[in-house]
């Protein structure tokens, strides 16, 4: 394992070969996943925190201690690589359980007043509407998104310019009647609609 981790911390870009690190790990049954992940998140190096952030996310879904340290101890990472990889596996959580089965996480994530949760959820699921579920009910999944315009954020803010954005590309009309309610006198909320039209 220690081969492994000096290995990822030589790498600086992508996600796969944290992937294909974090799969392997999870074939060792000899390994209590949970603690090892829990152990990774003590190190300075980024890329073993996305890697402790892949494992949580597997685990999640038949682990809700896996969830919380997701939900609380990697969401606090000032880390932008590991809050993406924080995305990815909330999209994998959600994704597994089922994205209707998943809605009180998604709605609890999204109005928590950590950006970097809002921002995960917002995120992970792009293209919302290319989603299970959210395919059949864009008008929710756009609702979901613009509830989080008000975050003092810029981060979270692109995020759901960018979003709104793609979802607009095959329903316009619906992302039209969100955006023609909101304060456009509001620099935070002008700043989102220009991402939108852009």
């Amino acid at each position: 394992m220690d081969a492994l981790i000096e290995k990822l911390k030589s790498i600086e870009h992508g996600f796969k070969h944290i992937i294909e690190a974090g799969d392997l790990i999870l074939q060792d049954t000899s390994i209590d996943h949970l603690e090892f992940g829990t152990n990774l998140l003590e190190y300075d190096a980024y890329q073993i925190r996305m890697l402790a952030t892949y494992l949580f996310g597997q685990l999640s879904v038949k682990n809700s201690n896996a969830l919380e340290i997701l939900e609380t101890k990697i969401a606090t990472d000032n880390n932008w690589r590991v809050q993406e990889m924080l995305a990815k596996a909330f999209d994998y959580y959600c994704q597994t359980v089922g994205y209707e089965k998943s809605l009180t996480k998604i709605k609890s994530w999204i109005n928590d007043k950590n950006p970097n949760l809002k921002r995960a959820v917002i995120e992970g699921l792009r293209i919302w509407t290319n989603r299970p579920y959210f395919k059949e009910n864009p008008e929710l999944a756009i609702q979901l998104i613009a509830k989080a315009r008000f975050d003092d954020s810029e981060y979270v803010r692109k995020s759901i310019g960018n979003s709104l954005r793609d979802i607009s590309k095959k329903h316009k009309v619906l992302v039209d009647n969100e955006v023609s309610n909101w304060n456009l006198a509001d620099k935070k909320i002008m700043f989102i609609q220009k991402l939108i039209y852009k």
